[in-house]
């Protein structure tokens, strides 16, 4: 025994220094104050160092001595963060993004070749069917009928998929009856008055059984009778059940709000009974619950409670049958017989007029002053003489009523109504509605009356503007201010009334009020701009007469006026305006030259001829005027006065358009000589003029003499290098005698003397196409958008050359970079039209040539497309829209338009007809 170990000797020895009881199972002990007995200051930084060097343990690391250098406290905490500070830090900073910069186009640049490099390897699954998809628009509805249904070939089960089964109507008739009371009696039980079965030898009391039952079913004859009528009191036996089928079911959620609803209406009214809101809110709350006879009761309860609202008894009558709420509104009389709404109400329950007329007639005893009460009164008279003499005593009993004193008025004959009108302004001077119906009456006396002479109308018309005239001064003098906006607006709806000379005289008297003299202009011309985008085509017209007599010597303003009427009035009108816009505006040439034309196209060549001489007087040296006085000659065939003309206009005007329009006549009739002698004077008087030089050019090339069409373009180019046309003829001349070197020479040399010219790089990629060189046409179109990045006419190019499947893609690039170009629009139209898309592609077609009128681009070509597309799926009335859109614009320009325009043999013909010959040409 004594020489075994002794296992307990632990307990006697002393325990290590950082021991702690149960820590090796988890536990970390505690203490209390008995244990460590009063407080004391622990031990020391440098005793537990100690302590840990001894055990050898490793001192803690401070995890603040690695702290961010740009946050700095300890030893740099007390200093400042000054100016120089922050210096340093902004180079540190600049430095950092210098550096990053280096690298950036590198990294970038090698990023880009990785992802090309990955999209050659691995393209779109998109790309890869590309042309597939394109092969399924082959496919006929019976191959695609054919195709096979997909089936499981994956050889898994597949999850049974649960059957459903619809539940016969029985059950479901029989669940919707469970729980009801049976309540219709068959033949035999009517006619036996029970039912006829033994007793089973029990006692019963049936008085009392027959009690409930009548209970019962009194209960649910109520609630069918209010579900089918809503009013009426009786229901038919055989069509109960039949009427309760059409009962809507309400669920138990419904059902719930219900109650929780009856609940707060209840708390309601008992907490304020005074309360008519609720009252009613309660009684529909019943009615909805299809609860008629307590919603009644409810509304009853109401009507007793709240007895001056007119609300609670309208209400109580309209939840009662037409008797019941007879009586209910004649009592409510007798509460509030001041109240307009229960008399109307009680007249809506008559059957027939004349008991109507007793109701309103009552109802006017008690409120004599009501207007509406004796307009609903006046309404039921068939007889003129018995409304008159209704209004008569209505407008005595309300003399500040405007509206009686119209109707009286309206009812009157024209002479008798004046007298009621200048009652009317005595009695309400404050009125501007009879002021304006004054106006009204002496138009409609003055224009209905045909006896009377032209110089009488006029007069008795004139009366309308003294009127409306006066009317301002008098609403002034009361104080009665109307702005402009509302003057206007009362000339409006008398143009709409049909009052034209009424609408005119308030223009005339109101338009320039409250507007600076600096601004009147502006404003007159919005004014006008915003009524005839309303339809109102008199009171512009007003508005512009008026600012024509205080500005009668604005060209503008009289254009603007005879552009209105043009629009939307008759050639009458127009004629009268622009007579007097040239008496105003002598100098006006614009204005001689469009009152020229208008008698031109009604046919009137003297007419036109006449006012084109008149016009000479006022402007003798007028380019425009000569030249139209040409056109007007050449057009009606008259060849002799309009060289005699030409003759005169080159002695007298002598401008570079006259000298140019008389070689131009001279070649359309032949005489070709004529013409180079006249081009070679031109040329002399006007060197830099290079239309000039054209014409010269290609009356040589149709005499097959190029070498004399080499040099006038030659020379040409000289004088004018800054005219693309003559750098591009002269390329075509090099071109068509197969020197396609020297015509790429003269557009490179073109472009350097016009960089960013689109039409340039257009021609010189159309160039190398004609040479089949699509890989030097496709490198050019690059170099000419790198140049012209917003050209629509590079972008069209650009996206017919792609492949068809990535033509969309670069439309919308080109529609971004362009900003919805009308040259890409008509693309787009284009592209959708191959995919025939017909009525997208139509939109686009229309949408292009909205574009291009809203941006003021002349191109001819939109319209020549688009009558194209519609030639081939379009009707005839889509065909004429786009004629009359493309003549109402008269296009000049375009790719396609001015080559077919000015062809010799195309002289002389017509917008309509020069667009047919464009489609025509379009490819």
């Amino acid at each position: 025994m004594s020489g075994r170990p002794n296992k307990l000797a632990f307990l006697s020895m002393p325990a290590p220094a950082s021991y702690v009881a149960g820590l090796g199972r988890g536990a970390s002990g505690f203490t209390t104050r008995s244990d460590i007995g009063p407080a004391r200051e622990g031990p020391s930084a440098e005793a537990i160092a100690e302590a840990q060097a001894r055990r050898g343990e490793e001192a803690e690391v401070d995890p603040d001595q690695f702290q961010d250098p740009d946050n700095e406290y300890g030893l740099f905490a007390g200093t400042t963060y000054e100016q120089d500070d922050e210096e340093a830090d902004r180079i540190y900073e600049k430095v950092d993004e210098a550096m990053d910069a280096r690298r950036k186009a590198r990294r970038e640049a090698q990023e880009q070749l990785e992802l090309a490099r990955h999209r050659a390897e691995r393209p779109k699954i998109q790309q890869q069917f590309a042309d597939l998809k394109r092969g399924l628009s082959a496919v006929t509805d019976s191959e695609w009928e054919n195709l096979p249904e997909v089936g499981n070939l994956t050889r898994k089960k597949r999850r049974r998929e649960e059957r459903a089964f619809v539940v016969p109507d029985s059950i479901l008739v029989g669940d919707r009856s469970r729980g009801e009371y049976e309540n219709s009696l068959d033949p035999a039980q009517q006619q036996n008055g029970g039912f006829q079965t033994p007793a089973d030898g029990g006692l019963s009391n049936f008085l009392e059984i027959g009690a409930a039952n009548e209970t019962v079913l009194g209960l649910k004859l109520d609630q069918a009778s209010a579900a089918a009528s809503g009013t009426a009191t009786s229901v038919d036996p055989k069509g109960y059940l039949t009427s309760l089928d059409s009962v809507a079911i309400k669920s138990n959620a419904e059902i719930g709000d219900i109650k929780r609803a009856r609940m707060l209406f209840e708390s309601l009214i008992k907490s304020n009974p005074k309360h008519a809101p609720g009252w009613i809110a309660a009684a529909t709350l019943e009615e909805h619950a299809g609860r008629m006879v307590q919603a009644r009761k409810l509304i009853m309860q109401g009507t007793e409670q709240c007895q001056k609202s007119e609300d609670i008894w309208i209400e109580a009558a309209r939840l009662h049958n037409n008797h019941d709420a007879k009586v209910i509104l004649a009592d409510a009389v007798q509460h509030v017989g001041q109240s307009v709404k229960i008399w109307l109400t009680a007249a809506d329950l008559e059957g027939d007029v004349p008991a109507k007329k007793r109701v309103l007639r009552k109802a006017l005893e008690h409120i004599p002053n009501s207007v509406r009460l004796w307009k609903e009164t006046v309404s039921l008279e068939t007889s003129v003489s018995d409304a008159r003499t209704l209004l008569s005593r209505a407008v005595e009993v309300i003399p500040m009523s405007v509206e009686l004193w119209l109707a009286l008025a309206r009812t009157e004959t024209p002479e008798r109504a004046k007298a009621v009108l200048n009652k009317a302004r005595k009695a309400i001077p404050t009125s501007h509605e009879i002021w304006i119906a004054a106006g009204r009456l002496l138009e409609q006396i003055a224009v209905t009356d045909e006896s009377k002479s032209l110089e009488q109308r006029d007069k008795e018309l004139e009366m309308v503007d003294k009127t409306i005239e006066m009317a301002v001064q008098q609403l002034r003098k009361h104080q009665v201010l109307l702005t402009r906006e509302q003057w206007l607006g009362e000339a409006k709806n008398c143009e709409k009334q049909g009052s034209t000379r009424t609408c005119e005289a308030i223009v005339k008297a109101t338009v320039a009020m409250e507007v600076e003299e600096e601004d009147q202009l502006a404003t007159w011309e919005s004014d006008a701009d915003l009524a005839e985008k309303e339809g109102m085509i008199h009171t512009a017209q007003a508005i512009f007469a008026y600012a024509l007599k205080v500005y009668p010597d604005r060209k503008d303003l009289w254009e603007r006026a005879a552009n209105l009427e043009k629009a939307h009035g008759t050639p009458d009108d127009l004629d009268r305006v622009l007579s007097q816009a040239v008496a105003r505006c002598p100098q006006a040439e614009n204005l001689w030259l469009m009152r020229a034309k208008e008698k031109w196209l009604l046919g009137d060549v003297p007419a036109a001829r006449e006012i084109l001489e008149r016009a000479f007087v006022a402007n003798e040296a007028s380019e425009k005027i000569w030249l139209a006085a040409i056109k007007l000659e050449a057009e009606n065939n008259e060849l002799h006065a309009a060289r005699q003309i030409l003759e005169r206009a080159r002695e007298i005007s002598n401008t570079e358009r006259i000298w140019m329009k008389s070689a131009v006549f001279e070649r359309q009739h032949g005489q070709v000589d004529e013409a180079l002698n006249i081009l070679a004077t031109a040329i002399k008087k006007f060197p830099r003029f290079s239309k000039l030089y054209m014409i010269q050019a290609q009356i040589y090339q149709s005499r097959k003499d190029l070498s004399a069409a080499r040099a006038a373009l030659t020379a040409g180019c000289k004088a004018c290098p800054k005219e693309p046309a003559l750098w591009i003829l002269a390329s075509r001349l090099e071109e068509s005698d197969n020197r396609s070197i020297k015509s790429r020479a003269l557009l490179e040399k073109a472009r350097q003397s016009n960089p960013k010219n689109e039409i340039l790089w257009a021609e010189a990629i159309s160039v190398e196409e004609r040479s089949n060189a699509p890989v030097q046409a496709k490198a050019m179109l690059s170099r000419a958008l790198q140049e012209c990045p917003t050209s629509g006419l590079l972008w069209r190019m650009q996206i017919m050359s792609e492949p068809r499947p990535t033509r969309k893609t670069r439309a919308t690039d080109a529609m971004k970079k362009t900003e919805s170009h009308p040259t890409i629009i008509n693309t787009v139209a284009r592209l959708f039209w191959a995919e025939r898309k017909i009525e997208k592609a139509r939109q686009w077609f229309e949408r292009a040539v909205n574009a291009a009128v809203s941006q003021r681009i002349d191109d001819g070509d939109l319209w020549g497309w688009w009558l194209k597309f519609e030639r081939e799926h379009g009707t005839e009335e889509h065909r004429d829209v786009v004629r009359a859109s493309c003549v109402k614009e008269d296009p000049h320009h375009g790719m396609v338009w001015p080559s077919v325009a000015k062809d010799l043999a195309n002289v002389g013909k017509s917008t309509l007809k020069i667009l047919e010959l464009v489609a025509n040409s379009l490819q």
